[in-house]
């Protein structure tokens, strides 16, 4: 009797120290895969990725091809400066390479500054404004209310119009 119990014990303690072992390499392992593929990216099998990979292959190593991310403004300046380093594509490789990138790898979204409930700091980092000018927008606002409209804007004391009229896109009037 006294050898089945300490047999059946025994088993415990194995099962259990194997159910630990086993945990273990499941955790290991699973650390590990994601570790060897952290910041990994992965090109997207799509129209423009055989074009991307035979033009740019030549000079530099695929990956720093979209290690960044940029809007098309940016892709083709990027494209041009390559080209401008001896890059070789025809006019449809070109397009495609760059279709492939805006597509693939675009900025993220710059949001928009919200006008009309901005601090001064969202305002001075968001529309490239000085202090004073955030301030006076601030000022003008409370004393006059909500901007409506671009124009509304250009009206602020101390403001640039050339300034405001270049960042439009940036802005938000929703109250």
């Amino acid at each position: 009797m006294k050898t089945a119990v300490a047999s059946s014990s025994l088993n415990k303690k194995h099962t259990i120290r194997l159910g630990f072992l086993t945990l273990a390499c499941v955790l290991f392992v699973g650390f590990w895969l994601t570790s060897a593929t952290a910041g990994k990216v992965i090109m997207q099998d799509e129209p423009g990725k055989p074009e991307l990979q035979k033009i740019c292959k030549g000079c530099h190593e695929l990956e720093k091809a979209y290690s960044i991310k940029q809007d098309r403004n940016g892709w083709q300046l990027t494209m041009e400066k390559m080209v401008s380093f001896g890059m070789k594509s025809t006019d449809e490789e070109y397009k495609a390479v760059l279709d492939y990138l805006v597509k693939n790898y675009a900025a993220d979204e710059v949001p928009k500054v919200k006008v009309n409930k901005a601090t001064a700091i969202e305002l001075e980092s968001g529309l490239s404004l000085k202090r004073s000018q955030a301030k006076a927008l601030i000022d003008y606002r409370t004393k006059n209310g909500p901007f409506k409209s671009l124009d509304d804007l250009k009206k602020v004391p101390g403001i640039e119009a050339e300034k405001i009229e270049a960042r439009k896109d940036r802005l938000s009037f929703e109250q």
